[in-house]
């Protein structure tokens, strides 16, 4: 929750006018992490039901939480999250590019009307770029996606500044939900 990127996220977003809902689970289990996804969901929609244009969103395996709760949402009657931030999208452990099929499966299910982004670096050792592309092309939602060029799982760039990096993902990040919500209106 306090991994200096997404604190760096949540004050651009503010500074956008977005509010930032930051949140960790300690456990790495997906089935526990979605559930605690779904508590903050359901504490939102409850103390605040005015809010409408909700993102949901992680980094890693929170990102892969996140997918998984807006694929069961959007199964249901209620209301779903407005679209998707994936922040290294873990599509399969290091040297293990055969799990990419199971690790997409929530994201291949989300509906049409689904925005997605993706923020991944070209040497994500996680995140194969030609499986990530495949995966878009089976994918129904409505996708985008930041190639940071030299960009690690950590969205370490080599040759630029951890400040440089984030500027540039915070300002793509935060246009892409303005472009969002504006479709909305």
């Amino acid at each position: 929750m306090n991994f200096r990127q997404l604190l760096s996220l949540a004050h651009a977003s503010a500074a956008e006018g977005f509010v930032c809902l930051r949140f960790t689970c300690k456990g790495l289990n997906l089935s526990y992490r979605v559930n605690a996804y779904r508590a903050v969901w359901d504490y939102m929609k409850t103390k605040f039901p005015t809010i409408k244009h909700i993102f949901l969103g992680g980094r890693s395996m929170g990102s892969r939480a996140a997918a998984a709760l807006l694929r069961q949402l959007s199964d249901g009657s209620e209301d779903a999250a407005r679209g998707l931030i994936c922040l290294s999208f873990p599509l399969h452990p290091p040297a293990q590019t055969s799990a990419h099929h199971q690790r997409s499966q929530d994201l291949r299910q989300l509906p049409q009307q689904t925005p997605v982004l993706f923020v991944s670096g070209t040497q994500d050792d996680m995140c194969a770029r030609d499986l990530l592309n495949k995966t878009i092309e089976n994918m129904k939602a409505q996708v985008d996606v930041l190639w940071l060029n030299r960009g690690s799982h950590g969205l370490a760039v080599k040759g630029r500044s951890e400040d440089s990096v984030m500027e540039e993902v915070n300002s793509y990040i935060t246009t892409w939900m303005s472009q969002q919500v504006a479709r909305w209106a």
